[in-house]
């Protein structure tokens, strides 16, 4: 496939697009939680130096705009719409005459890391077109010149994030590229590859995890950098040689979980499931499968960001959002200040307790664009289609042609067991209408099979038409390594749930309160974990969706196994970590049946456990 003829898929603008559904009331939760707070509390995005503060001046308010932005709008919601406006505002108001929009002296330009360049650029570029503002992108067209000129002159080099997240610039360049269309974006765009680290150079690096904190092993910039080839697209005419398959391929090989993400705390850790994984890389890896959907239309990106966005982003946040984890596990049986030297590769003791900031505040300010990315991304379109990537609740209002186009979907997927769509005209149009099927899906339309991974519903539309679209999903136990499994249906994998005992902490650390909402938690084991599947066979039930999507009391999806305990001793040292695999796979007690519960819905948990040995 070649960039030149390729058309791509898009997002539609934020008036177009209404949530729905389960996402809906998730969205609103967040809106009430940390990340629809944090300009309110948080000193680095309170008193920012983007905002003319003295707090600090380089990640963080972009990450915290890249969620906050989308969500605002999304929401419809007018005081946030008006907050996020005020920091918007602020930075481009500080934008320098030469183009320069990174708040630092001038003095200290070259030493200045223009990752956050890249990052406030594709914060500005996505609101100047979503939500229609002119003077973003304006701003973003002269920072991006800004920026070739000092690289042409050598005042500006790649070093450390910059020189590893370089394709994060591109971003913003497609959309430079698709509205202006002047030679020097692909000028910039070519330069930046050039000085860009090369990651296949690494693959090595990658099989083998070390206590050893390295850039190239960093696992947020490898969920960033799977989307590397296919956002370079757009300016060149090579062929797609699909490199994030086999990029991915070798980190899922060797660092792999459950779930789809990949074991970093913070540099890769093997596959252990008491490894973690930063929250920072999970919603990067989402936003780097839309991407990848978006570039290449491959449904197996659509695969793994529903995988991602459904396991690991909730798991890793309190039900009510004010409080995260900067890593989390596959088998978390508890989440406390652990005694002595860490367990992970180069973080600290605190990094999996849920908190305001636990280890590092990147997290507090990044995991904010999981799910709004997900929900604008709902409904794709190319000139000629409109596509419905994930088969969610939600509701599109467009034009084509003049003629107003009404889309809806009603439906509690990937939870439920059918999606209805109804596509409303006030006139005769034309456009393929399409829908994703998921990736091991049963599915029907209208009682019809179908297979997929598309089904056109129709090319030519007068009025109203309504499509059932039935599906459903065989439970598993997917084989993980060393010889442990873990229970799958569909894009869900499911847990044994540990009850745990919450401690709230409130205290003030370098100038930061923690209080309620916004302390930190920790949770203590206070049931048993230490099982294996004593049969392959898992039956589904399901139930009424509750208020909050991802409840762990009340699930709306479940799984009876058949489970016995077995020997698990805790990992040597620590009182709240298993170890990393059982003793032996010899039962030790009568089979039970034992509920599971999707793993978003749990906050301490056995994903992957052994296969019961029988003499």
């Amino acid at each position: 496939m070649a960039a030149d003829n390729h058309e791509f898929y898009t997002p539609f603008r934020y008036d177009e697009v209404f949530p729905e559904g389960w996402m809906k009331r998730q969205l609103r939760i967040q809106a009430e939680g940390l990340a629809g707070n944090l300009d309110n509390m948080w000193p680095d995005v309170k008193d920012s130096a983007w905002i003319g503060g003295d707090k600090e001046g380089w990640e963080r308010v972009p990450y915290w705009l890249d969620g906050f932005v989308p969500l605002a709008f999304l929401l419809r919601d007018e005081k946030m719409i008006s907050r996020a406006k005020k920091y918007l505002d602020a930075v481009m108001d500080r934008q320098k005459p030469d183009g320069w929009i990174c708040p630092c002296e001038e003095s200290k330009r070259n030493e200045y890391d223009v990752w956050a360049l890249f990052l406030i650029c594709k914060v500005l570029s996505e609101y100047g077109l979503y939500a229609k503002n002119g003077r973003a992108l304006d701003c973003v067209r002269k920072a991006m010149k800004n920026l070739l000129d000092r690289m042409k002159s050598g005042e500006t080099k790649l070093f450390s994030w910059g020189k590893f997240r370089w394709f994060e610039a591109l971003i913003p360049l497609k959309i430079l590229k698709d509205e202006k269309n002047e030679p020097w974006i692909d000028e910039l765009a070519l330069l930046l590859k050039e000085n860009g680290a090369k990651y296949s150079l690494y693959t090595d690096e990658w099989k083998v995890p070390l206590f050893a904190w390295q850039i190239q092993r960093h696992i947020v910039n490898l969920g960033m950098m799977l989307k590397s080839e296919a956002a370079f697209l757009p300016f060149t005419g090579a062929p797609y040689e699909d490199e994030a398959q086999k990029l991915y391929d070798i980190l899922s090989k060797y660092n792999g979980t459950a779930v789809g993400i990949i074991n970093g705390d913070e540099c890769l850790a093997g596959v252990s499931p008491v490894a973690g994984t930063e929250l920072c890389a999970v919603v990067e890896m989402m936003y780097s499968c839309e991407i990848l959907f978006a570039m290449t239309g491959d449904p197996k990106w659509a695969d793994l960001l529903e995988r991602v966005s459904f396991n690991a982003l909730p798991a890793a946040t309190t039900e009510d959002m004010w409080a995260h984890q900067y890593d989390q596990q596959a088998n978390q049986i508890g989440c406390a200040h652990l005694p002595g030297k860490s367990p992970w590769m180069t973080n600290g003791a605190e990094s999996n307790m849920f908190g305001l900031e636990p280890e590092y505040g990147c997290c507090t300010a990044n995991f904010g664009q999981g799910w709004p990315k997900l929900a604008h991304r709902v409904f794709l379109k190319k000139d000629s289609e409109i596509l419905a990537s994930i088969p969610m609740a939600g509701r599109l209002e467009t034009e084509k042609d003049g003629v107003k186009i009404s889309v809806s979907a009603e439906g509690d997927y990937p939870f439920g067991k059918q999606t209805t769509y109804v596509i409303e005209t006030d006139g005769r149009v034309r456009f393929g209408f399409r829908i994703r099927v998921p990736k091991g899906a049963k599915a029907s339309v209208n009682g019809k099979t179908v297979r997929g991974p598309f089904v056109t519903l129709g090319n030519e539309w007068n009025g109203r038409k309504e499509f059932v679209f039935s599906y459903d999903f065989v439970p598993v136990l997917l084989a993980r390594p060393k010889k442990m499994y873990a229970a799958n249906r569909g894009p869900l994998v499911f847990v044994l749930p540990v009850k745990a005992k919450w401690n709230r902490y409130e205290f003030v650390r370098n100038g930061v309160e923690r209080k309620f909402p916004y302390a930190d938690y920790e949770l203590l084991p206070e049931s048993g974990w230490a099982f294996g599947f004593d049969s392959r066979e898992l039956k589904a039930s399901h139930h009424a969706m509750p208020e909050i999507p991802f409840s762990e009391s009340a699930p709306a999806l479940t799984m009876e196994a058949r489970l016995s305990p077995v020997e698990w001793h805790f990992l040597r040292g620590y009182k709240t970590v298993a170890d990393r695999y059982p003793a032996h796979r010899k039962a030790t007690g009568p089979v039970e049946t034992h509920v599971l519960i999707p793993y978003g819905c749990s906050k301490l948990r056995m994903t992957e456990m052994p296969f019961i040995l029988r003499d």
